[in-house]
């Protein structure tokens, strides 16, 4: 049942790895006075939202029983169909913010203000992006809601949200381990990534919403059967 729930919720992992603003926001602490405690605090807090909110929505779906009753199964069906709206939502959202030829993209005022965090803030940082992001909110419930859907129970399930947990923070974690292990030979490397985030930051959103969009109506069509 492990691999099962979690093979359900993969593509909903990968779907919050890929977040190019929380990269270069990490990436921008490890090239910071405080790089060796805020650069691991914002991966912590990263890996606790995600934690978090799969956790509680797996509870709550498994509480109301998703697994064997009909009309709480349509309901996190119908939920991902509301997910999927959202999603196409922002996918046009970023085509129409997107940056036109020649014109180097705006950079959030989020960016300025990570020199002068501490780890507090840092950690606190790494949370919200993960856990309040428009993104990766939805994505993280789901998934909790579809592994309590498919039976997971126990240490089942544990390892399932585990397992999630590890692919949806391996792209935050990256810079992390770059960082440590290269020491001073990873600010060129780590740059070469911000820039490259931030230059096609709208375009990989806008292709990533679309498809976790679809396959979101795609499951959640099960609630017109």
């Amino acid at each position: 049942m492990i691999w099962t729930a979690f093979g359900q919720a993969l593509p909903a992992a990968i779907g919050i790895a890929i977040s190019p603003i929380p990269i270069v926001l990490v990436i921008l602490m490890l090239v910071s006075a405080r790089a060796r405690t805020n650069g691991p605090g914002f991966l912590l807090g990263w890996v606790v939202g995600v934690a978090a909110v799969t956790t509680i929505a797996f509870l709550l779906a498994d509480a109301v029983d998703t697994s064997t009753d009909a009309g709480a199964s349509d309901g996190v069906n119908a939920l991902q169909l509301l997910f999927g709206a959202l999603f196409f939502g922002l996918a046009t959202k970023q085509w129409k913010s997107r940056p036109q030829p020649g014109i180097e993209p705006e950079q959030p005022k989020l960016f300025a203000a990570v020199d002068g965090m501490g780890v507090g803030k840092s950690l606190g940082l790494g949370f919200a992006a993960a856990a309040a992001n428009p993104k990766n909110l939805p994505l993280a419930a789901s998934s909790g809601a579809a592994m309590a859907q498919l039976g997971a129970t126990g240490g089942s399930a544990f390892g399932a949200i585990a397992l999630f947990v590890l692919v949806a923070s391996i792209s935050v974690a990256a810079p992390v381990v770059v960082y440590f292990l290269l020491g001073d030979r990873a600010e060129a490397i780590l740059g070469s990534w911000k820039t490259w985030l931030i230059a096609n930051n709208a375009t990989v959103m806008m292709v990533l919403f679309v498809v976790l969009g679809s396959k979101m109506i795609g499951q959640g069509l099960g609630v017109l059967s």
